[in-house]
């Protein structure tokens, strides 16, 4: 009786670890630059729509396949792909970039290609290409991911909710104007950008900017130095 107990909690034990397992490869994470915990970016069928989160975790984009007729080799990869890439966010961006990354059955990686746009209004959607794709197999699965997220000036500039309004300020002729730049105040700054290997990529102060340098992610925001 003591061990038919035993081989039972044996059992349980097994299939707990087992439905853990499966949760987490349901929802994978990855550890972003400031150390916390984000959701990755899941695969899905080549005729499911996927999505793409921002650098804090939220969804950002979804994205729909319409070239989904691809069968690649080694000796004759497919080049190219045509993705409908969705805003869902009530944000404006000026400029989104990212990859669509390809997996065969048994789940080796074997084709990305990068994508780009401008000018995303929310609840917008527009077709996009994936140029220097290299497809070598013929693909079960893909997913979309989004490297560079960048928000219109008036996005960013937004104060948070409950911010006390700007001071006014007093004018020689006794009025006042309000949100007047208080002296010492720094002026505008020009249009910023970077460039990567040739390529020119529009940046914002206090705006991250996220890139993929080989295998890993970076995350640049300029700001004032201290």
């Amino acid at each position: 009786m003591k061990s038919a107990i035993i081989r039972a909690c044996c059992l349980l034990l097994l299939v707990s670890a087992g439905a853990a397992a499966a949760r987490a490869q349901a929802a994978p994470q990855e550890t972003t630059a400031g150390g916390g915990v984000r959701p990755s970016e899941p695969r899905v069928p080549l005729a499911q729509a996927a999505v793409a989160f921002d650098v804090a975790g939220r969804e950002a984009l979804g994205g729909r396949l319409l070239t989904q007729q691809l069968s690649g080799t080694p000796d004759a990869p497919v080049r190219n792909t045509r993705v409908v890439v969705e805003n869902r966010t009530p944000l404006f961006y000026n400029y989104a970039s990212g990859w669509a990354t390809f997996y065969a059955e048994d789940g080796v990686r074997c084709g990305e290609g990068l994508w780009k746009l401008e000018a995303l209004a929310p609840q917008e959607q527009v077709e996009v290409d994936t140029p220097g794709l290299r497809l070598t197999c013929q693909p079960s699965t893909w997913r979309l991911v989004a490297t560079t997220l960048l928000t219109r000036a008036g996005d960013v500039a937004k104060p948070p909710e409950g911010a006390p309004a700007p001071a006014e300020t007093a004018t020689p002729g006794g009025g006042q104007t309000e949100g007047a730049q208080a002296p010492g105040a720094s002026a505008a700054l020009p249009p910023l950008e970077i460039n990567v290997n040739g390529k020119t990529i529009p940046i914002q102060p206090g705006n991250p900017l996220e890139i993929v340098v080989g295998k890993e992610r970076v995350r640049i925001v300029v700001q004032p130095a201290p």
